[in-house]
């Protein structure tokens, strides 16, 4: 994945600050990993396809399918699990998202969908994933996180095993609910239906209400109007998720969790959008502390990395973020003890913070160890400057892109039984194209939206996941974007994780979050049982 270059719009959102094109186009092109291109072939048939679609797809703006059918590969398939043997059934095809209004066909949505043998359907729960970009397919959070199979990426490795191994996933979700993953429309093999093309979808509310569509569609298919609702969504998901959430309870189709994964609910408060040293890079810091921890750059080296990360929150509220404020206002200097602070806290010279006190990750990844770039997606992971994984600006992303371009392109006809005529899209240019205005801001924020769905639905929950080495979506800006809504708090819980942007690419950490969604699941099937209760007294 490239990093931003940095040439500025003509725009100005809050702050008075320029935004940057590239900058824009690096932040919005959040993926569940990476920006990666296709890559890799479509893997030799070595079972008998269960359904061949004769369709070819086209990811380009303009393209458009003149109809569409509803035609799917459907196999049985058995994973261990918890001890145990769990039956599934898995469907690979499209479906056609229909217009809330007026059930206009809208656009073929490929989709995978993973379903528990012999369950009531009614008491099971389905979660829909999705990735972000916009322009990503879903296929990082299918073959990295917590599907029945999974990709063996050795993270946080630069060397890891090729070809990556696909297994059987023993932290799979498929023990607490159905799995569905969609392909934003243009990616994957998802394609608009005429009149409309795939750019007609290509902003932030055409996107939100078109997976809206796509997932009544589907619920409407398979008969599960009463099963508990679950979204997963990551990075630019994650703002999907906050729209589509109100998009949803305000259409009558009730949710009970939505969880966000490496969240960007507020671009406005993500400095990275914006040209450096413009504007507040507090979120950040407490990330640069866990990088530099990680490096053994910090002074002392902690022992406790939770323990030292609560330090480093209260030092970026209470030191930090007013020093910067002073700097930007041009109010006031720093003081040497901050500039000594800042050195021991992160690892970061003091050469860094002279240079852009409100330091960005830009800057950050390549100045921190001299002559190594860092990964943005996972800062753990550094490559000599000019090495063939530091060419496209994130090494943590080279890393894995095509591999899980290869994986998915085998795993579809190879064990899913789905032929295809078409190299499926893991990322296509939708950046260029999109409209990212929303209630009247030039860049969206979720964070209303969010508020919205919970105030319609009292019992809903939400759980937010973040990697401490994260450098594209800070987990301390999701924290400080979440606090705005304090009388909501009872109803988020939030999680970090040792690792980057794909905490689950983590083998413990991916351990640790399969255990706090278990219990999320849980507790927010009994909120919503207790709510139900309540409203039939």
């Amino acid at each position: 994945m490239r990093l931003p270059s940095l040439s500025p719009w003509s725009n100005r959102p809050r702050h008075g600050s320029r935004l940057a094109t590239a900058a824009l186009c690096g932040m919005f092109t959040l993926l569940v990993t990476a920006c990666g291109g296709s890559g890799g072939g479509d893997g030799g048939n070595d079972v008998e396809l269960a359904y061949d679609d004769p369709v070819s797809y086209s990811g380009a703006p303009g393209a458009a399918l003149t109809s569409a059918t509803e035609a799917a590969a459907v196999t049985q398939h058995t994973l261990a699990l918890g001890g145990g043997t769990l039956a599934y059934t898995a469907t690979a095809g499209h479906l056609t998202a229909r217009a809330l209004v007026g059930d206009t066909p809208l656009a073929s949505m490929f989709y995978i969908a993973y379903t528990q043998d012999g369950a009531d359907p009614a008491m099971r729960p389905v979660t829909f994933f999705y990735n972000g970009g916009p322009g990503s397919a879903s296929v990082w959070l299918h073959l990295g996180s917590f599907g029945p199979k999974r990709l063996v990426t050795g993270a946080p490795s630069i060397a890891p095993a090729r070809p990556f191994a696909l297994v059987d996933n023993a932290e799979s979700l498929l023990d607490q609910s159905d799995l569905v993953f969609i392909d934003a429309v243009g990616t994957g093999l998802s394609e608009a239906i005429t009149p409309y093309m795939n750019r007609s979808f290509w902003g932030v509310d055409a996107d939100a209400d078109l997976f809206r569509d796509s997932i009544r569609r589907w619920l409407a298919l398979n008969g599960r109007a009463a099963s508990p609702l679950f979204l997963f969504g990551e990075s630019y998901g994650t703002l999907r998720s906050a729209v589509l959430a109100e998009r949803l309870e305000s259409a009558g189709v009730p949710l009970t969790g939505v969880i966000l994964q490496s969240s960007i609910l507020d671009y406005n408060s993500n400095c990275a959008v914006f040209e450096p040293g413009t504007t507040d890079c507090t979120g950040f810091l407490p990330s640069y502390s866990a990088v530099g921890a990680w490096f053994e750059l910090t002074n002392p080296v902690p022992t406790d990395l939770g323990a030292f990360l609560g330090e480093m929150r209260s030092f970026a509220e209470l030191s930090y973020q007013p020093a910067v404020e002073d700097h930007l206002a041009g109010t006031g200097a720093p003081s040497n003890e901050l500039y000594n602070q800042l050195i021991d806290n992160t690892g970061a010279a003091l050469s860094l913070w002279q240079t852009e006190f409100s330091l960005g990750p830009h800057r950050f990844q390549r100045q921190l160890i001299a002559g190594q770039l860092t990964g943005r997606y996972d800062a753990r992971m550094a490559v000599p400057v000019g090495s063939p994984l530091a060419r496209e600006g994130d090494p943590s992303s080279t890393v894995i892109s095509s591999e899980f371009s290869d994986a998915i392109r085998a795993y579809l006809p190879n064990v899913l039984g789905y032929g295809t005529r078409t190299p499926y899209a893991t990322f296509v240019n939708a950046i260029d194209y999109w409209d990212f205005s929303h209630d009247g801001n030039f860049v969206p924020d979720g964070i209303p939206d969010l508020a919205a769905a919970m105030t319609l639905n009292p019992a809903l929950q939400v759980l937010s996941l973040s990697g401490v080495d994260d450098l594209a979506t800070p987990f301390y800006q999701t924290e400080l974007d979440l606090q705005r809504l304090p009388a909501l708090a009872p109803r988020f819980t939030v999680r970090t994780y040792v690792g980057g942007h794909m905490t689950y690419l983590d083998d413990d950490s991916r351990r640790a979050q399969k255990a706090d969604l278990a219990s999320f699941y849980q507790g927010a099937m009994a909120a919503a049982r207790t709510a139900s209760q309540e409203a039939a007294e």
